[in-house]
């Protein structure tokens, strides 16, 4: 195999994966095609973490441009390949991370016998509100129920049943555990939140436990679907 041979090839496994990195990383959590309710706080808090995704977006083209000059000089682009997939794999969430944190708990505030009607299934909306919260106070990695919660993540209602891509919450209690580089900071914010009324509202009881120095997050374990790409074939290549 000749080397300008294997350098383009590599290279270009590698602009195909940061392709579907920038499919994967940048979208937010699907939602159902529906009429735009929100407020101008919930208008806000979109338009600050579009921001922030540009920002991030940015540093990751001129960090994929930097990792091209150094592959050019590179004599073993197999093992910046491995390492560069390593990389993506983590940020796609389908690798264990472990750090400081919190954990949530939900369960419901009266039972059924004193509000004398079967207890409701915690909905969407309040969950992806809860997820969207936690983002804004620099929340790292959030699991649900050992469920990871990835970019592409869906959380609807199935027949009166709230799901995250396609498991099942319809039990209680429910356990979100959430990563963050400061957990003392993001037990306060939530502490200090509407949180806890929102999911009081809807008889639910939102407890958050105390910093903790090491959870663990699984692996997000479902495929991840990218439509619309294929890998670039090089005209010059031979049959």
């Amino acid at each position: 195999m000749k080397p300008k041979w294997k350098f383009a090839f590599t290279f270009s496994i590698i602009t195909t994966i940061f392709g579907f990195m920038l499919g994967v990383q940048y979208r937010s959590i699907e939602e159902p095609d529906e009429r735009d309710t929100r407020d101008m706080w919930e208008l806000r808090e979109d338009l600050k973490r579009e921001q922030k995704l540009q920002v991030e977006l940015l540093e990751e083209i001129r960090k994929y441009d930097q990792m091209q000059r150094e592959m050019e000089k590179n004599e073993s682009p197999e093992k910046a390949l491995k390492d560069t997939l390593e990389e993506l794999k983590a940020k796609a969430g389908l690798t264990e991370v472990k750090g400081e944190g919190v954990v949530l708990t939900v369960e419901p505030l009266f039972d059924s016998n004193l509000l004398g009607k079967p207890i409701q299934p915690i909905s969407p909306e309040l969950l992806k509100r809860l997820i969207n919260e936690v983002n804004s106070y620099e929340a790292k990695e959030i699991s649900i129920n050992g469920y990871r919660v990835v970019n592409t993540t869906v959380i609807r209602d199935i027949n009166g049943i709230t799901k995250i891509d396609g498991n099942s919450l319809n039990t209680y209690p429910i356990e979100i555990k959430i990563l963050s580089n400061d957990a003392e900071k993001l037990y306060s914010k939530i502490n200090g939140s509407a949180l806890k009324d929102d999911f009081a509202i809807d008889n639910l009881k939102l407890t958050v436990s105390a910093p903790q120095k090491q959870l663990i997050i699984p692996p997000y374990e479902k495929s991840i679907r990218i439509q619309n790409m294929a890998p670039l074939k090089d005209e010059k290549e031979g049959n």
